[in-house]
């Protein structure tokens, strides 16, 4: 499994608007194969910092997912969210490994 981090700086005054991509993302994710582990929006302290992570079972699976970007209708629609509104400022992707408890 690898996990992206994907780590925001948003505008603070369109929160509702980075809300509604987050909503679209998290469908799109999990529609594809993935697993959206949801978005992590300020509360407290920074108000223009955000995250998001969401699973795939392999970096294969994730590259799969990714060559939909710029082709497909509905990644073009989600994207056009963050565009128009400039909700996003700037963003950075990291992948990592999770290491999850055990269950018994």
């Amino acid at each position: 499994m690898i996990t992206c981090v994907v780590e925001y700086v948003i505008d603070p005054a369109k929160v509702s608007a980075f809300e509604q991509f987050g909503r679209r993302w998290m469908e799109l994710v999990d529609l594809h194969g993935g697993v959206h582990h949801g978005y992590f929006l300020p509360a407290e302290g920074a108000s223009d910092k955000a995250l998001a992570l969401f699973s795939f079972p392999s970096l294969a699976a994730y590259e799969v997912y990714r060559q939909r970007f710029g082709t497909d209708p509905d990644f073009i629609a989600a994207d056009r969210i963050r565009d128009d509104s400039g909700c996003v400022l700037r963003y950075e992707r990291t992948f990592m490994r999770p290491l999850l408890p055990e269950r018994g």
